[in-house]
């Protein structure tokens, strides 16, 4: 079975997320949104099983940084194209497992997730 944590390298909620899956012995595969790019069919998967509610990190600098027409007009139709242009803005870490997908880190999920005490 595949696990697959999606984010960029530097940001400190992946670091967590990472280290914590090290520590466990949790074999998983990871993808820098920055480094490796998006898959545009992962991300209307992901897009269409979350909402890009959920998926927009609207906390972060780089939603921050966008124009304000960008803002006003972010929605269902524009989300897709903003966030390949903006990997930055997806919440992260994604985890995809056993079919499922899961934003943010907590180690409580995590445990529950993986099955450890």
């Amino acid at each position: 079975m595949t696990i697959k944590l999606y984010g960029i390298k530097n940001c400190d909620t992946v670091k967590k997320a990472r280290q914590w899956l090290e520590q466990q012995g949790v074999a998983y595969q990871f993808v820098d949104h920055r480094a490796d790019g998006l898959n545009p069919a992962e991300l209307e998967d992901w897009l269409e099983r979350l909402g890009w509610e959920q998926l927009v990190n609207k906390r972060g600098t780089t939603y921050r940084a966008l124009p304000d027409a960008d803002k006003a007009a972010l929605g269902p139709d524009t989300a897709a194209a903003l966030l390949l242009a903006n990997p930055a803005m997806i919440k992260r870490p994604l985890l995809e497992f056993d079919g499922q997908l899961h934003l943010g880190f907590n180690t409580e999920l995590y445990s529950r997730l993986f099955n450890i005490s």
